[in-house]
């Protein structure tokens, strides 16, 4: 599994953005595959979770703002967000998990992508 995340960068809040992450050597489709996030000097949170048959899981700081969704011909799970608040602003990290479901324990989580960094400006 090689995981990259993109599509962060500054956003307006009340704005959106989609961030992607691609298993570029296309091991992990029958993987649960998890979003995560650590603003500065905080700990790392999870975000959202997706299994390989496409049963979400979110936290409730971004329930009814965020989308988790995958599209396995592509090896990509994308994190759609929505209304963003100024406490948005974090790194964002894709990892998957040891088995085929989503989990909110980074812990059940083996491979790690970089990250990619969203600024929520007010």
């Amino acid at each position: 599994v090689q995981l990259q995340a993109s599509g962060g960068g500054l956003v307006q809040a009340g704005g959106s953005t989609r961030l992607s992450c691609t298993d570029s050597r296309r091991t992990s489709s029958n993987n649960g595959v998890g979003w995560f996030r650590q603003a500065p000097g905080k700990e790392r949170e999870f975000v959202a979770a997706i299994s390989w048959r496409g049963e979400t899981l979110y936290a409730d700081s971004v329930k009814d703002r965020f989308t988790i969704s995958r599209d396995i011909a592509k090896n990509t799970v994308y994190l759609q967000m929505s209304e963003l608040k100024s406490e948005d602003t974090a790194v964002y990290l894709c990892a998957v998990n040891r088995s085929p479901y989503g989990s909110r324990s980074s812990d059940s989580y083996r491979y790690w992508g970089r990250g990619t960094l969203v600024t929520v400006s007010s």
